[in-house]
This record gives C-alpha cells, sequence and structure tokens, in this order.
C-alpha cells in the first residue's frame, strides 16, 4: 500500500481505500457529485475498460470505482487526473476538479468561506481556541481529533483541509480589514502538544504583521469583560450589508437583522476596548512564547 501526496492510501490488493462522503443532505454538492461520476463512467466505458480493470490501472479497489462512479464518493484531485490519463479524457476529466473543489468540503463551512471571501471586514472574538483563519494545519487537526463523538480520519481531512483554503483571505486582494480578539486561556492551552502549541503562537506573529490583521489578547485579569457569552463574529461587505453571529444568542444562527447586528457590533467593539491593544498583544504573545 502507497500514500499519496494528501495522505489517501492506495490498495495494492483492492482494497476500499478512505475516500471522502457525500453528505446527502447537500443535495446541490450531492448533484455536482453524482455528474461527475457520470462522467467517468462514460468515459470508461467509452474505453472499453471494465470497472475492475479501470480499479486495477488507477491503483484503486473495484468498490472504489462504482462508488465513485455512483456519486456517493468525492473523488480527489489526484484520482481525477489519474481517470484522465487512463481513459485518455485529454483533459476532460481532469478540468472537472474545479467542480468538486468547492464540494469537498460540508455545506455549512462553503457557506461560510464564500461570506469570507465577499467581505470586506472581519471582526472576531475567539474563547475557547484559536479562530480557524489564524489556526496552523497542525492545530486545527489535533482540535478536530479531539471532538466527541469522534470524527471519522477522513472527516478530520476534509474539515483541516477546508479549513486551510478558507485562510486564502490573508492574501486577497484588495485586502479585507481582519481584527481578532483572543482570549488569553486560548493562547496558554497545549492542544496537540507542546510543538503544536508553540508553533501555533509563532503563527499568530506572523500574521500579526500584516498590515491588514490586528491580533489582540483579552487578559484574564481583566474585572469587565463584554463578552462572557461566548465567541462572536461580524462580517461586513461591500454593497453595506453585514452578518454577525453570537454563540449565547440568536440560537448561535447568522443574522443580518440591523437590530441584532447592532448588539453584535456593539459587544465586539467594547471587547476590543477592554483587550490589550495589538502592539501590547504582540508582546504577550511572545512572552507566552518564551515561557514554553
Amino acid at each position: 500500500m502507497s500514500v499519496v501526496g494528501d495522505g489517501t492510501e492506495r490498495g495494492d490488493a483492492g482494497v476500499d481505500e478512505p475516500g471522502w462522503e457525500v453528505d446527502p443532505d447537500d443535495e446541490p454538492g450531492a448533484a455536482v457529485v453524482a455528474a461527475v461520476g457520470r462522467q467517468i463512467k462514460a468515459w470508461r466505458e467509452a474505453a472499453g475498460m471494465r470497472a475492475a480493470e479501470f480499479g486495477t490501472a488507477m491503483g484503486y479497489s473495484e468498490d472504489l470505482i462504482y462508488k465513485v462512479e455512483g456519486g456517493r464518493r468525492i473523488p480527489r484531485p489526484e484520482f481525477m487526473d489519474g481517470a484522465d490519463g487512463v481513459l485518455g479524457a485529454g483533459g476532460k476529466l481532469a478540468a472537472m476538479k474545479a467542480d468538486i473543489a468547492e464540494v469537498r468540503y460540508p455545506k455549512k463551512i462553503r457557506e461560510l468561506a464564500k461570506m469570507e471571501a465577499a467581505a470586506v471586514e472581519l471582526s472576531a472574538y475567539g474563547s475557547h481556541n484559536i479562530h480557524g483563519l489564524l489556526q496552523t494545519e497542525e492545530y486545527a487537526r489535533a482540535l478536530f481529533g479531539m471532538r466527541r463523538p469522534a470524527y471519522s480520519q477522513d472527516e478530520v481531512a476534509r474539515l483541516v483541509a477546508a479549513r486551510m483554503a478558507r485562510q486564502s483571505i490573508f492574501s486577497r486582494s484588495p485586502a479585507p480589514e481582519l481584527s481578532f480578539v483572543q482570549e488569553e486561556v486560548t493562547l496558554r492551552r497545549h492542544l496537540g502538544g507542546r510543538m503544536v502549541w508553540r508553533r501555533q503562537l509563532e503563527r499568530l506573529l506572523e500574521v500579526s504583521e500584516l498590515r491588514h490583521v490586528e491580533i489582540q489578547v483579552m487578559p484574564t485579569s481583566r474585572d469587565e469583560h463584554a463578552g462572557m457569552g461566548g465567541e462572536m463574529q461580524v462580517l461586513k461587505f461591500k454593497d453595506g450589508s453585514a452578518v454577525g453571529r453570537s454563540e449565547g444568542d440568536f440560537g448561535s444562527r447568522p443574522v443580518s437583522d440591523p437590530k441584532y447586528l447592532r448588539i453584535i457590533e456593539l459587544r465586539c467593539g467594547i471587547i476590543r476596548a477592554q483587550a490589550l491593544n495589538p502592539g501590547e498583544s504582540r508582546a504577550f504573545i511572545e512572552q507566552v512564547l518564551g515561557e514554553t
């Protein structure tokens, strides 16, 4: 058995390798996967290959081939590249990687990523762990791995990949204004172990150097704290609209009603005022890193 670049196991003995499961509740995503599967099957049949022969040529099990063609598994990018070459599709199957790029990730995360991609301003407060946009891959994997009931290895891989893909927001042009307030405890909790924790602190320092990013720390010693209701976030868009979410209010659902947004924005503003300023926060993170 060999392992390809993203950790996918390819069986040498017809084993059913881990794949990306299709969410039955994600109808648009499932429709895309089904359409891609039909195209793969059509190309295989046109090439005069049985599923078992195709699987052998690809290095995957026959069962996985049927699942991909039947729209029950999301084909990975390297699967599409391999299928294109084996079936002589001349780039037509490989080109469909763009169609499945988004649906590889859970629907809820896709919707969040689209909002983040359109936002011109983001304000967030994190109370339990480092905000997803600031996480290293190791930290994110450790975090998802701690979830109970436990995610499968495949689910963890998908969630981590989706979280890392969202971080393209830092390199967008024009750059959005990004503001994060992290509770002190999120900097001191050794999630994933000491080395993962150290690299996470180093990542915070690295991101804090970006001109359009502000990272602030809320010290545990504060006597006043407007964020006791939990995590919150506000996304603003160029047309003047906004979406907010507060862990302790409105059912934790995204809200766009101005009267609810005003409450979340008010709290975010007070939290920023109560936290250490960006310069003090950077010094605080460096101090925590130095204590390791």
